[in-house]
């Protein structure tokens, strides 16, 4: 097998593990460390005074509120698809 054919395989595996279930919880855990980092951005905005960095906060959250329930609701689709769940 080639190196790049290799190349292939192995990112296809890690793309199935992307939107398996514990790859889900891993982006959601990874997630939560954003959350951590955005809130001592607004903290830092607001002692500043800086409007410019606190809207960046701001936006940055958003984005990172939407990421997470993107990730949820993946992660419901993956149970609603377990036959064992029933």
């Amino acid at each position: 097998m080639s190196t790049v054919a290799k190349a292939k395989a192995s990112s296809s595996s890690i793309k199935g593990w992307k939107h398996s279930k514990p790859g889900l919880w891993l982006s959601i855990g990874t997630s939560a460390f954003g959350a951590v980092s955005i809130v001592k951005d607004v903290k830092k905005a607001r002692g500043e005074n800086d409007t410019l960095k606190l809207i960046n906060a701001l936006v940055g959250a958003a984005a990172l509120i939407t990421g997470t329930a993107l990730l949820v609701r993946e992660l419901k689709r993956l149970g609603d698809d377990d036959v064992l769940l029933g």
